[in-house]
């Protein structure tokens, strides 16, 4: 016979298997985005480590042990709302310029990218400017995760930069990896001064270093 105490936490398991299971249909992953969209604006407002499941559930008026079966631990929850960051971003930054090449690819991500800070599709600004500086000396899948994503980024700016120095629109003697880094550069920039100093044409400032920078590299500035 189980004694009381297994009773409970037999009962607890099965009650936190049930709220998993919710979360799996159409229904519960709709659920889902619209925590972790909540949770980002949040975390983009507060810092990462600012984000505790309490927190949430509370700005949610959701129980907390409902946030906890799902996530199941605050670095859990962390790296879920990385990942829906990731996604936003993709879809306002990433995917629309891949439907270009070469050197107008690398022009929209430019573009995209300031874009989509100056607008501020998360309510602090960029989500991963913040999340880089903040957890650039923390060791954990936090990080790891951060710092995946954003060579990724890079990867896809010094991807466009190559493709287009195949295509002849960049000087070959032109570093592209030195080049997408300024770029990145200028980009964090922006952004930093945009939130510390409430710098209304950070952004502005930004594109025309960053469009200027891919100018002295293209095979038209070379031949002026």
């Amino acid at each position: 016979m189980k004694t009381r105490h297994q009773q409970t936490g037999a009962s607890q398991r099965h009650d936190r298997s049930a709220l998993k299971g919710s979360f799996r249909g159409p229904r519960g992953l709709k659920t889902r985005r619209a925590i972790l969209r909540k949770a980002v604006n949040l975390a983009s407002l507060e810092g990462l480590e600012g984000l505790t499941i309490g927190k949430l559930a509370s700005t949610l008026r959701i129980s907390k042990s409902g946030l906890f079966a799902h996530f199941g631990s605050k670095e859990d929850l962390q790296c879920a709302v990385v990942d829906e960051a990731r996604d936003i971003f993709v879809e306002n930054v990433v995917r629309p310029a891949f439907k270009l090449r070469g050197l107008e690819r690398l022009r929209a991500l430019c573009e995209n990218w300031l874009r989509y800070g100056k607008a501020r599709v998360f309510p602090g600004g960029c989500f991963f400017s913040a999340a880089s500086l903040e957890f650039d000396d923390r060791p954990g899948r936090v990080r790891d995760r951060i710092a995946e994503l954003m060579k990724k980024w890079l990867g896809n700016l010094e991807q466009a930069a190559r493709d287009a120095q195949s295509a002849g629109e960049i000087r070959k003697e032109v570093d592209v990896r030195q080049l997408a880094f300024e770029i990145q550069a200028f980009a964090m920039g922006a952004n930093w001064s945009s939130r510390l100093f409430r710098d209304q044409d950070a952004f502005r400032a930004a594109s025309a270093a960053i469009l200027e920078r891919i100018d002295q590299a293209t095979e038209l500035q070379s031949r002026e």
